[in-house]
């Protein structure tokens, strides 16, 4: 699924069911990993391999020997060196997106459970702007919930933007508009406007980022990439 919305050059692996999360999800830990989740509950320790799992994988499929995956500067992955990449996480799946840092300069993913956010989050998350095209989109379109996928899509954003910079991204610096797709589909793309100063590749000032989105099998996903100046 979220391999579909990313060029050739990155590796994505997914796990997804049952099946697939108790295979990915019972398998063994590096002490350092280890150690982070030795108090956690038996959920959070399975979403945590899970995508370690699925990360290291990744690795292989890029000729890297696998690594541990210890979490960095405000929680995100730090990555063996050349590599850059994602990861992802809800009930019943989980994914890693690895690429070469020299093909693209960040990833970001994001999957969320295809339902409406609970109460109060989409104000929460929401500008003015984006509450209002999310209200024509679900006059036009009400079999997806473009809520959830607004949350997903910030959700990718932060996760582009954060190894870029090493700053914080607030819900309301990103005004994200959604191309609603073609009528019945279940994939479209968005825009992400940068509503602060966005990161500098090379010469280049980046003021938007551009991604993809699907939804499929119960899940709404989404997934930026960045290239190079």
């Amino acid at each position: 699924m979220i391999e579909e919305l990313l060029p050739q050059t990155v590796v994505a692996v997914e796990a997804h069911g049952e099946e697939g999360v108790r295979e990915f999800g019972d398998g063994p830990l590096y002490p350092q990993e280890e150690a982070l989740v030795a108090r956690a509950v038996a959920k959070r320790r399975r979403e945590f391999t899970l995508v370690r799992s699925c990360a290291r994988r990744a690795m292989e499929k890029l000729g890297v020997p696998p690594q541990p995956v210890l979490p960095g500067e405000r929680g995100a992955p730090q990555w063996p060196a050349g590599l850059t990449g994602s990861m992802t996480h809800c009930d019943g799946y989980g994914a890693a997106a690895l690429v070469r840092a020299d093909d693209l300069a960040s990833v970001g993913i994001d999957a969320e459970p295809h339902a409406p956010l609970p109460d109060g989050v989409l104000s929460a998350i929401a500008l003015p702007a984006e509450a209002e095209r999310l209200r024509a989109l679900a006059a036009d379109r009400p079999d997806v919930h473009w809520d959830r996928l607004l949350f997903s899509a910030k959700e990718s954003v932060y996760k582009a933007w954060f190894p870029l910079t090493r700053k914080w991204l607030d819900f309301s610096e990103a005004d994200i508009t959604v191309d609603a797709g073609l009528a019945g589909g279940t994939r479209g793309t968005f825009r992400a406007r940068l509503l602060v100063p966005g990161p500098l590749l090379g010469d280049r000032r980046i003021g938007h980022f551009d991604g993809r989105w699907t939804v499929e099998r119960g899940l709404v996903a989404t997934a930026i990439t960045v290239r190079h100046a």
